[in-house]
């Protein structure tokens, strides 16, 4: 069963989600490709309500404009994806960000690092083999000299992962 996506009138829509897009089809069209980047064209224009060629077009525009920039293959648990996962929040003394990163680079279950604003300057994304081997590097983050303290929410489950 198809999933037909009404066309928005776009002199009157506002913009919601990606704020790139020119309209309400390429937002609609860039929410399908995340969901499924592998769907043909054809598929996309039923879906959307336009002309295959529409879609292509669209597509082109995309791509030109580096809204899109690539197409990929997203592994599921069972290629490497098992284990815990955690966010923490990662507070540090003033002038000391520099030496905390190069330490935490080192780190090979650390996937992502972000500064923050709010009540943490970093906020890390860890994955672990095993809730030990997570307990041991976050004594390893908190014994980092400059960091002042970690908070850790481990992943439950993931309900919209849109990162690739």
């Amino acid at each position: 069963m198809s999933t037909k996506i009404k066309p928005a009138d776009t002199a009157s829509s506002k913009p919601a989600g990606h704020a790139f897009a020119k309209d309400q089809i390429d937002r609609d069209l860039i929410a399908l490709l995340q969901a499924n980047a592998r769907e043909s064209t054809a598929n996309l224009a039923r879906k959307l309500g336009v002309a295959r060629t529409t879609v292509v077009a669209r597509l082109a525009r995309l791509e030109k404009d580096a809204v899109v920039v690539g197409y990929t293959v997203r592994l599921g648990l069972e290629a490497g994806e098992r284990g815990v996962q955690a966010f923490v929040g990662i507070s540090i003394q003033p002038k000391v960000a520099r030496d905390v990163i190069k330490r935490l680079t080192r780190l090979p279950e650390l996937r992502q690092l972000s500064s923050v604003s709010g009540e943490f300057d970093y906020m890390a994304l860890l994955r672990t083999d095993t809730t030990m081997r997570l307990d041991s590097v976050l004594d390893e983050i908190g014994e980092i000299d400059g960091v002042i303290k970690t908070t850790s929410s481990v992943v439950l489950a993931v309900r919209i992962d849109r990162t690739v």
